[in-house]
């Protein structure tokens, strides 16, 4: 913090603020409206996790990930099995490599809808803030519908799924997605050309490229500054590479572009989802591996080698070889 003077204040913003969606404390410089120095108080929110996964089978770890952002929480869990897959150098059927991107796409559709409504709430957009929850609350009903869970779902698995999608999901989604386009329209009715959402996001919080490079930002900030760099196109992971689809980007790198590149984000994942329901293939959704996946039940009465494999993976867990990975 740079030395006070009569035209600057202090504030405390946080921990426990309207504008924080998560704990967390910035000691703000002000003078007027503009922030001239901040000091961010970091910890709030650590739950000690890494430590917890010390402790657990690679299997137990799983409900851990989805914990460090609970908005997309299925991008987390892939993110997770991908990288320890990667490291037992299996891959998951490919009926579950495509229910796998189709839920992670609607994740990144909820969890943009979240960060749309408190943004828009942020300057007193109300009504924003009901309709992109009653959206969300539409996909949250899908993952409950999928893996009995509207969050945290713990459903994906080391080599697969959990076990294989409802009957009516298909139908589900695409009732769904039907409507994204309109409901999309809208709110950019309600905002784009509102001159307070324009005043309060053009020209705000301003990142330049080589900024968001040297800070490593990531995601629709990265390229709302104008940084063409998607992981999904970089280092195609879980059948991307298989789906077209656009990469949206900013020009000025303020808070407005950061919004419409969102906004296009989720017509893209709406094109990606269309795509994967269009080739969901049949099949399993879990290895045919003893040594990574747990034997079917109907295996357990007739083998004693079944046996053996459900006690050792229950007790002991996978055992993938030592050393670091990354998966993307």
């Amino acid at each position: 913090m740079s030395q006070l003077t009569k035209e600057t204040l202090v504030l405390n913003m946080g921990p426990q603020h309207p504008a924080t969606h998560g704990v967390l404390r910035l000691i703000l410089e002000l003078e007027g409206e503009v922030i001239l120095g901040v000091e961010p108080v970091i910890g709030y929110l650590h739950t000690g996790f890494e430590k917890e996964m010390e402790t657990r089978t690679y299997h137990q770890n799983i409900v851990f990930p989805p914990r460090i952002e609970y908005l997309a929480t299925f991008i987390e869990e892939q993110a997770y099995v991908l990288a320890v897959e990667k490291l037992l150098g299996i891959t998951a059927p490919k009926r579950a490599e495509v229910i796998r991107l189709i839920l992670a796409e609607l994740s990144r559709i909820a969890s943009h809808l979240v960060y749309l409504g408190t943004a828009a709430i942020d300057l007193n957009v109300t009504s924003l803030l009901m309709y992109c929850f009653r959206d969300r609350e539409e996909i949250l009903d899908i993952f409950e519908m999928v893996s009995g869970q509207r969050m945290m779902h713990g459903y994906f698995r080391i080599g697969g799924l959990q076990w294989d999608l409802p009957e009516g999901f298909a139908e589900r989604v695409q009732r769904f997605l039907e409507d994204v386009p309109r409901r999309l329209d809208e709110y950019e009715a309600l905002l784009t050309d509102n001159l307070i959402w324009r005043k309060r996001t053009e020209g705000v919080a301003v990142l330049s490229a080589e900024d968001a490079i040297r800070y490593g930002c990531t995601g629709p900030v990265l390229r709302g500054s104008g940084v063409s760099y998607d992981v999904r196109k970089a280092f195609p992971y879980g059948g991307y590479a298989d789906y077209s689809f656009d990469v949206p980007l900013g020009t000025n790198g303020d808070a407005f572009d950061r919004y419409r590149v969102r906004m296009e984000e989720m017509r893209q994942s709406k094109r990606i989802i269309l795509q994967a329901l269009q080739r969901l293939p049949g099949g399993p959704v879990l290895v045919d591996d003893r040594k990574v996946a747990l034997p079917p039940r109907r295996e357990l009465v007739r083998s004693m080698e079944a046996v053996i494999h459900q006690f050792k993976l229950v007790s002991e867990g996978i055992h993938p070889p030592a050393g670091e990975i990354y998966a993307a």
